[in-house]
């Protein structure tokens, strides 16, 4: 890490008189492991490190990026950024950030433990979960993958503007795709563990997941097509989180792209609805101490009591918009310049658990997987149509498994229908943490 530090301070230092350097620099080193049929189908071992430079001058960006940290090759790099930073196109908003006063979280998202986990372990967690779907139950008749990843990444950003940070964390999953069959009918089923080492990593808890999804929908049909509260499970809660997200980024709403442009201080949801988006939490996925630019991530709120709070910026995007940054800049890595994002997005818990949220509801369905999220959302007009599958309820009670239909609403209107808010927050593999969400008046269209 000092390394990184260290290289990214001396570019920024290089920087002329009249412009602003930043040096974003990067290094990571992944593990993908795939079994099928008790065999190894596929292990990967990623290494990568490299440099991202800006060059702002006379209000003009450039940008350059290479895949090494050679002295020479960084040097190089910075002198391509100032040449691209000419033929950009003049945007007084243009700048990089300055410091803020707010200090990064400690956070120890850092475990030594990965680093010593051999790869013939990995492999052999990755086999012992495929043997644990099949013995599930006698129904699942294949394991479609089994897989095994890791990632480790160190990442410093340091500015002519006085920005010096750093950051590193690392994180393990394990996920199982089951088929389970009775007759000609056959489901699918998926289920995975996540955390920061592989003590974190449950092979029993992936495995059981993956067989009662897949056994639990044997025999499903297409419902009859009704107006239905629906009761979404964590992770599809928490699809829908991130499509909300995406509608707070400040930056969508300059473009137009929101449906939340001019609603802030509107009241958007039920009093008990509050999002949040904080990569202070350790316990979140996206946790970080930095974002993008260097600045500090923090806890912002977005919806409190049901009404919208604000948008998340980065620096250039709250100054177009007349705001300070959120700390909330995000990329892909190295190779691109920061946008704007959320890191770790979740509702606030409410007190009741799934089982009471199904039986205060009475009857409804309990929707498992959606499909068609890309295309039957859009974050503009609100419209929601995507296809589910899932679990029809009564009395409070799972009754018959139900496919091939779809549910649709708006964004908007679901948000407003929220009936329950569960207090099983589920950290997932992604920037949304899900728990489980009733929602009223929502279309199914079946038969």
């Amino acid at each position: 890490m000092t390394e990184l530090l260290d290289i990214a301070t001396r570019v920024a230092g290089w920087a002329r008189e009249g412009e602003q350097v930043e040096a974003y620099v990067a290094r990571g080193k992944s593990t993908e492991v795939k079994v099928f049929e008790g065999g190894i189908e596929s292990l990967s071992v990623a290494e990568s490190a490299g440099v991202g430079i800006r060059v702002i001058d006379g209000h003009r960006q450039g940008f350059a990026y290479a895949g090494s940290l050679d002295d020479e090759v960084v040097a190089e790099t910075l002198a391509e950024a100032r040449d691209n930073a000419g033929f950009g196109t003049p945007d007084d908003h243009l700048g990089l950030a300055y410091p803020d006063g707010v200090q990064p979280a400690e956070l120890d998202l850092w475990r030594d433990e990965l680093a010593l986990f051999p790869p013939d372990r990995k492999v052999d967690a990755a086999l012992e979960l495929e043997r644990l779907v099949r013995a599930g139950d006698s129904r699942i008749r294949q394991v479609e993958s089994s897989y095994w990843g890791d990632s480790a990444s160190e990442s410093a950003v340091a500015t002519s503007t006085g920005i010096v940070g750093s950051s590193r964390r690392t994180s393990c999953y394990v996920s199982a795709y089951a088929i389970a069959g009775e007759g000609s009918d056959t489901q699918t089923g998926a289920g995975y563990s996540v955390g920061r080492s592989p003590s974190d990593i449950s092979l029993e808890k992936a495995s059981a997941d993956a067989v009662e999804r897949a056994t639990r929908l044997l025999g499903a049909r297409k419902p009859p097509s009704a107006r239905v509260t629906v009761v979404l499970e964590p992770r599809i809660t928490a699809t829908l989180l991130a499509i909300v997200s995406g509608t707070l980024d400040g930056e969508a709403v300059l473009k137009g792209r929101s449906l939340f442009a001019q609603r802030v201080g509107e009241a958007v949801s039920v009093p008990d609805f509050v999002l949040i988006d904080d990569p202070t939490d350790p316990e979140a996925f996206g946790a970080a101490r930095i974002d993008a630019e260097g600045l500090a991530c923090r806890r912002n709120v977005l919806i409190a009591g049901g009404v919208l709070q604000g948008f998340l910026y980065n620096t250039y995007a709250g100054r177009r918009a007349g705001r300070a940054s959120t700390g909330s800049a995000v990329r892909a890595g190295f190779k691109s310049g920061p946008g704007v994002g959320a890191r770790a997005i979740s509702l606030v818990p409410g007190t009741q658990s799934a089982q009471e949220i199904l039986a205060s509801v009475g009857s409804g369905l309990l929707v498992q997987s959606v499909s068609g999220v890309h295309s039957g959302v859009n974050p503009v007009s609100g419209d929601f149509s995507v296809g589910a599958e899932g679990m029809l309820f009564a009395d409070g009670q799972l009754t018959e498994p139900v496919r091939e239909f779809t549910i649709a609403s708006t964004i908007q209107r679901m948000l407003l229908d929220v009936v329950a808010i569960g207090n099983d927050l589920e950290r997932l593999p992604s920037s949304a943490a899900g728990l489980t969400l009733a929602i009223g008046d929502v279309s199914m269209s079946g038969v």
